[in-house]
């Protein structure tokens, strides 16, 4: 029998109410697997460098495991840069090596950069015009249901390869499901954590980790899924696509 469970915590109040977002996990687990998770995301939640939250909501739901999909994690392909300009270029020259377009990875980039309060989950924008086609504000598109089909198997395999890191680890998994994704053929992102410069261009095959994307300090973070709006039509419209991201249990093996 399998579980999933989600922690999400803010300042000030819940996310719904205002409050400043600190955190966030999932996991997908065994039931005999639930409380030693449990410790491990609260810890989670009270030691984050975004601040101390007041609000801390954990939920933990039953799984119907024949609804469950299985899809391979991405390559990682790692870059260097010297500074965030240069990382920046670095995403816009791999964006549009992967069907976007100068103008919506320029469009793409600006918006992330001008935010003033990190996205709660996904900006969608056509990968020709730049166009935003969700209309879901700050909110965003949220992906959930995703974790590894196996994590101690995951993690040796990242340990192998010289690539250790919850950071890492977490967004790799999740860019993979987003790359699964029919329709979506990029992705661009960075986090919101202030010390954590680092971020990725995300393709259908791989995951490209570039070492500075913002500066160090800024706590506003945010992603971009780049949408190929011709793959859109009556048997497969935005709602399933969206239903796909936030509801659709995916294991990364």
């Amino acid at each position: 029998m399998m579980y999933s469970i989600k922690m999400r915590c803010s300042q000030g109040g819940p996310h719904e109410e205002g409050g400043k977002h600190i955190s966030g996990a999932e996991r997908i687990l065994s039931e005999d697997e639930i409380e030693d998770e449990l410790i491990n995301v609260y810890r989670r939640a009270i030691t984050h460098e975004r601040g101390k939250p007041d609000f801390i909501n954990l939920k933990i739901e039953k799984i119907d495991e024949d609804e469950i999909i299985y899809k391979k994690r991405l390559n990682i392909n790692q870059h260097h840069v010297e500074s965030e300009e240069e990382g920046l270029n670095l995403a816009k020259g791999l964006l549009m090596e992967n069907a976007v377009s100068e103008e919506s990875a320029e469009i793409a980039i600006k918006t992330l950069q001008d935010l003033n309060e990190s996205m709660h989950g996904a900006m969608l924008f056509d990968k020709d015009s730049g166009e935003r086609i969700d209309d879901n504000g700050i909110k965003g598109v949220r992906v959930t249901g995703i974790a590894s089909a196996d994590i101690s198997k995951y993690k040796e395999s990242m340990k192998n390869d010289g690539r250790e890191g919850l950071h890492l680890e977490e967004a790799l998994i999740l860019a993979s499901k987003i790359a699964s994704c029919k329709g979506i053929v990029a992705e661009l992102c960075w986090s919101d954590d202030p010390s954590y410069v680092i971020g990725y261009v995300g393709t259908k095959d791989n995951y490209e980790r570039i070492p500075i994307l913002k500066e160090e300090g800024n706590p506003i973070g945010g992603r971009v899924f780049f949408i190929d709006s011709n793959q859109l039509n009556d048997d497969y419209t935005l709602d399933d696509l969206i239903d796909y991201l936030e509801n659709q249990i995916v294991l990364i093996e």
